[in-house]
């Protein structure tokens, strides 16, 4: 059985030289608790060619695996798909051991390359730029570049290997799996984990996924495997994760009621649980989350596939309650599509995290459906059937 310390031929003369951080849990925010990894990839042929790096920290462990294929002096070539640090901070490094090799990257890329790097002594780096349909031989194989403008910044581009039908699509198709095994068939759940990295990645760059998606359709390539910058390889079925991606960029959901709170006393998740109850008994799928209680990434994924969802939380110093404020700002940031939102919550002397609520997403596409719910101190037991009326009115509105 292969093992991570060992690098993986994928392809004759293609191979995984990566590396895995089992100990990675946040990644600017969002939460990994399964790990991550950073990929890389060595073609040998005439001329040897390292598509994207690691992240520097682990830029030595690419290089030992790298020279248990060939001498990574000998490398001539380097395709930076990104700039974003995870992918290209080992650069320096690599370029210590490999000072002649030539990178392509786009011109944006180069831009972002030369910035970040200043200090690194990238002026005499070997730098030539490169757009979508541009082709570098290699030998006996051929790369054709694909730009790939704001998945998810304005350098990223893919690589497509023209005889093996694999692309290097660099952060799209991508995971945060930290796992010995390299490929999507020997996995479990990894639809579901590809769909958490969307929701938190990719998800406010829908749009320009799908007319990528449509770029490469009109380029008529073969796709018989797809290599990500993070997770496993697709080669089972990789037109599965593309159509994924289609699905989710074009903000499908399901018929399912999202009730999303915090609470301090318990009377703003009384509330929760009866509309909860109510979307229920509409007959409509529900979901219930707390938000100290779960992790927001996944919370994230569970409201890309919904339709409606519900806001509730308690007023704190006349405004929404803290964890409210902070889950908003990373959704507003996300801008999931097709989205309707209700609010509710509870409040002592004075209200005001309805407010907040409303004002933190009034400039965001989602759509306010019914009055808010509030209740002054701890709900009784007409508030409690109000809030479930309120849940099957959602539920109703999920299924129309």
């Amino acid at each position: 059985m292969d093992t991570p310390e060992e690098p993986l031929e994928i392809a004759k003369g293609v191979y995984w030289v990566g590396v895995i951080d089992w100990n990675l849990r946040d990644f600017h925010g969002y939460e990994t608790p399964r790990g991550g990894t950073y990929n890389a990839y060595l073609i040998v042929d005439e001329k040897i060619t390292l598509i994207d790096t690691v992240k520097a920290s682990f830029a030595d462990e690419m290089i030992e695996r790298i020279s248990r294929i060939v001498d990574p002096a000998k490398i001539d070539y380097i395709v930076a798909n990104h700039v974003e640090m995870d992918h290209s901070s080992a650069l320096p490094r690599i370029l210590e051991v490999a000072p002649n090799a030539r990178i392509f990257a786009t011109e944006r890329g180069k831009t972002g390359l030369n910035e970040y790097y200043a200090e690194s002594g990238c002026s005499g780096w070997n730098f030539e730029t490169v757009k979508t349909g541009d082709e570098l031989n290699t030998g006996k194989r051929t790369l054709m570049f694909i730009e790939a403008v704001m998945l998810h910044w304005p350098d990223s581009m893919q690589t497509y290997l023209k005889e093996d039908n694999i692309l290097f699509s660099n952060d799209a198709f991508g995971q945060h799996i930290a796992t010995s095994k390299r490929f999507d068939d020997q996995v479990e759940d990894v639809m579901e984990d590809a769909a958490i990295y969307f929701a938190n990645i990719l998800t406010p760059f829908s749009s320009r996924i799908l007319k990528h998606l449509e770029t490469v359709g009109k380029l008529g390539l073969q796709i018989d495997m797809i290599a990500p910058s993070h997770g496993v390889i697709w080669r089972s079925d990789p037109q599965r994760i593309i159509d994924a991606y289609a699905k989710w960029a074009s903000g499908a959901s399901e018929q399912k009621v999202l009730v999303i709170y915090d609470s301090m006393w318990g009377s703003t998740e009384m509330m929760a649980k009866a509309i909860a109850e109510g979307v229920r008994a509409s007959g409509t799928d529900v979901g219930l989350f707390h938000l100290r209680k779960n992790d927001w990434s996944m919370l994230i994924k569970e409201l890309m596939e919904c339709r409606v969802f519900a806001l509730g939380c308690p007023t704190m110093h006349n405004g929404m309650f803290f964890t409210m404020g902070g889950f908003l700002t990373y959704l507003k940031g996300l801008r999931p599509k097709d989205k309707k939102v209700s609010f509710f919550g509870s409040y002592g002397w004075g209200g005001g995290a309805i407010r907040q609520m409303e004002e933190a997403l009034k400039n965001t596409k989602m759509e306010f459906v019914e009055d808010p719910y509030k209740v002054k101190f701890r709900p009784e037991k007409q508030d409690l059937e109000g809030c479930r009326q309120l849940g099957i009115k959602l539920g109703e509105i999920a299924r129309s």
